[in-house]
């Protein structure tokens, strides 16, 4: 995920929580039709956050798919490689795991 991916993300979800969070907080001190709009603009705000999070979920997934492809592009066009690296991973995480 981009870094302007999960920014965005994250600013999605801040508003939809000052949303909600002021719905719930000033509900009681509003008038019937305020607390209407408040509904309303809450409603639409995790409406148009989850179109966000959906459209965000389907790039992370095209994203990775295209990287798998990738390195198994890689690993057949140079499988030696590609064992290599596997094997120098492999010991790097042993050694990283027996000193626990």
């Amino acid at each position: 995920m981009s870094k302007d991916t999960s920014e965005q993300l994250r600013a999605e979800l801040k508003s939809l929580a000052d949303t909600l969070e002021e719905v719930l907080s000033s509900s009681s001190e509003k008038s019937k039709d305020e607390v209407e709009k408040l509904r309303t603009r809450a409603q639409r705000a995790l409406k148009e956050s989850r179109t966000r999070l959906s459209e965000t979920g389907d790039a992370i997934a095209r994203q990775t798919r295209e990287a798998a492809s990738r390195a198994d592009d890689y690993v057949h066009e140079k499988p030696w490689t590609g064992v290599g690296i596997g094997a120098a991973v492999g010991l790097v995480l042993g050694v990283l795991l027996t000193r626990r």
